[in-house]
C-alpha cells in the first residue's frame, strides 16, 4: 500500500521512450482530473495501454491522490491483474475488473478513463439518463452507451457484460456509479470525458434551476448529432487541446514528468 511517498526505482530507465511518454501523458490526465475537481478521492482510475505487443498497460497506484501521481508512479500491470515492472505499488482491484475487460475487448482502447463525479453520477442514477437539452450533449449523442448496476465492480464475470454494453461506443454512463471514457489516445480519451463531464454538469445546473426547459428542435438535435461525428473524432480536437493542457500543467502542477 502506499505510504505517501513517490517512487524510488529508476523507472525511467527501464521502460521505452514510447513508453515513457504514455506515463507522462497519462500522469498529466490525473493531474487534470484533479484540477478540475472529479476525484474521488483515492477511488477512481484512468489506465493506459503500454506501446508494444505485449498488452500491458498502466495504472495509478492504489492509496495515492491523484494530484501526487508522477509518471514514475504509475504501476505496470498485464490483462491478469499481474504487475509486471515493480515499483513498491499496489493496485485497485475493482479498477482492474472494468479496466481490463476494456482492453482486452477493444484494440482501439489505448486509454480508459473512470470518474465518481457528483454530477455523472447523478445523471447516472437518472432514468432518462443523459438528455439532449444542451449543445455538450448533443455532440456526444452518438457515444454514449449504458451499463446497469451490479454492485462494487469486483466480480470478474461482469467484465463480459460491461464490455458488451459499451459494444463500440467511447462513452459508457454505468449506472447508479459514474462515467467512463476510451479513446484512441490519452488525448482523445480525456477530451470525450471532459465533454460527457460538462454536460451532466450543465444538466444538473439546468434541472435544479425549477423553470420549464426549453427543448430544441429535432432537427437541431440530429444536426448536432452529425457535426459531433467530426468535431469528437479522434485527432479532430483533442490534438488541439491536449498541448494547451500540458502547459497548464507545467505552469500550476509542475512535477508529473518525473
Amino acid at each position: 500500500m502506499v505510504q505517501a511517498r513517490h517512487c524510488e526505482t529508476d523507472i525511467r530507465s527501464q521502460v521505452s521512450d514510447e513508453e515513457w511518454q504514455t506515463r507522462i501523458d497519462l500522469a498529466a490526465a490525473y493531474r487534470l482530473v484533479d484540477h478540475y475537481g472529479w476525484t474521488d478521492m483515492i477511488f477512481t482510475h484512468l489506465s493506459a495501454r503500454v506501446p508494444g505487443p505485449e498488452h500491458h498497460f498502466l495504472i495509478n497506484p492504489y492509496g495515492m491522490m491523484f494530484d501526487e501521481v508522477t509518471a514514475s508512479d504509475l504501476v505496470k500491470i498485464d490483462l491478469d491483474g499481474n504487475i509486471v515492472l515493480s515499483n513498491g505499488y499496489d493496485v485497485n482491484p475493482a479498477g482492474f475488473c472494468i479496466h481490463s475487460a476494456i482492453h482486452m475487448a477493444r484494440d482501439d482502447a489505448k486509454a480508459v478513463m473512470h470518474l465518481h463525479t457528483d454530477d455523472g453520477v447523478a445523471v447516472s442514477s437518472m432514468a432518462e439518463g443523459l438528455l439532449p437539452i444542451t449543445q455538450t450533449s448533443m455532440i456526444i449523442a452518438e457515444e454514449i452507451a449504458y451499463h446497469d448496476f451490479e454492485g462494487v465492480a469486483l466480480n470478474l464475470s461482469e467484465r463480459s457484460r460491461l464490455v458488451a454494453d459499451l459494444a463500440d461506443k467511447r462513452l459508457l454512463i454505468l449506472r447508479n456509479h459514474g462515467t467512463l471514457a476510451v479513446g484512441e489516445a490519452i488525448s482523445d480519451c480525456f477530451l470525450m470525458l471532459y465533454t460527457l463531464e460538462r454536460a451532466c454538469t450543465m444538466q444538473i445546473r439546468a434541472l435544479a434551476g425549477g423553470g420549464k426547459l426549453y427543448q430544441p428542435s429535432e432537427q437541431s438535435i440530429e444536426t448536432t448529432r452529425q457535426q459531433g461525428r467530426s468535431l469528437m473524432s479522434p485527432g479532430a480536437l483533442d490534438l488541439l487541446a491536449w498541448p494547451a493542457l500540458l502547459r497548464l500543467l507545467d505552469r500550476k502542477y509542475p512535477g508529473f514528468r518525473n
